[in-house]
């Protein structure tokens, strides 16, 4: 059965004649008459009841036709999704981020995004650069926002860079500043009660690397926390943390930001997705976005 034989059924079926039948789909009768033959002896039934300017559908044509309209209705309005797809009129993009970039780089991306895209579904994951390698791998994700060098070689993804950020020394503006001076060394931070994240947190893994370079361990006075818990924390004196420059620019005037001195600490971030699959047309233009803005 071919869907081009159930357009030509339906179009008899609705005019009940074989020329205008031909003429409604565009194809000469002759053709029209033998792809509805072909199509009875493939089911085998008649159709059609045929007499001289009397054309009437048989039981089996009856059992047909609502089938074939379903058929056909089903096929133009998959054909109708994939086109708005393709306009980007409807779909989804899967993001991931970690959630300091969800806080910091991709309120103002999204929502420009949003805006110029409405009926695309954005769903995001937040998580840390190791998971969501895992996420893309897996196919779960179409894009993610990671931090470089990722954790382990990951020959499968290709990365693009999209920028490099300071690092900054957040405290609460009740306590003392850290280091005491206008800069903060890392090597201040000995002997500062520092209220950390969770394991996984790219984050934490560069801080305590950091510190140890420094020839000391960090002193924890919280750890676990993700990145809305961890100012928390900051902001009730319960110790200071080394947060991205654009959080800590978000994060209201009741935290004091401190800069890290020369060399300081950094993070580069950059858009990862699969090498052996294209991205989708709508996740293609939220790249190109990010990558831009």
């Amino acid at each position: 059965m071919q869907f081009q034989q159930l357009q030509y059924f339906v179009a008899v079926a609705e005019t009940r004649h074989f020329t205008r039948a031909a003429e409604v789909v565009h194809v000469a009768q002759p053709s029209l008459s033998q792809q509805i033959r072909s199509l009875e002896r493939e089911l085998g039934a008649d159709l059609f009841l045929r007499a001289r300017g009397n054309i009437t559908l048989t039981d089996a044509g009856e059992a047909l036709l609502p089938l074939a309209r379903r058929i056909l209705a089903d096929a133009d309005t998959a054909r109708q999704e994939v086109q708005e797809l393709a306009q980007l009129k409807s779909g989804r993009v899967r993001l991931g981020a970690t959630p300091s970039l969800c806080t910091g780089l991709l309120p103002d991306v999204l929502r420009s995004f949003h805006d110029r895209y409405p009926g695309i579904r954005l769903m995001i994951e937040e998580g840390g650069s190791h998971d969501l390698v895992r996420e893309l791998a897996r196919g779960a994700l179409d894009l993610a926002l990671v931090v470089l060098p990722l954790p382990a070689p990951a020959p499968a993804l290709t990365t693009v860079e999209l920028l490099r950020e300071d690092l900054v020394v957040v405290s609460s503006p009740d306590a003392p500043r850290p280091g005491r001076r206008r800069s903060v060394r890392i090597a201040d931070l000995e002997g500062e009660r520092l209220v950390m994240f969770r394991h996984g947190y790219d984050l934490r893994e560069l801080t305590v690397t950091a510190c140890r370079a420094e020839g000391f361990e960090p002193d924890f006075a919280v750890e676990g926390g993700e990145m809305d818990a961890v100012l928390g924390f900051v902001r009730a004196g319960l110790g200071v943390a080394v947060v991205p420059h654009m959080v800590a620019t978000r994060a209201g005037a009741d935290l004091r930001v401190t800069p890290l001195a020369r060399p300081g600490l950094h993070r580069t971030i950059a858009l990862a997705h699969r090498s052996d699959v294209a991205p989708p047309r709508a996740a293609r233009e939220l790249q190109r976005m990010l990558l831009e803005g």
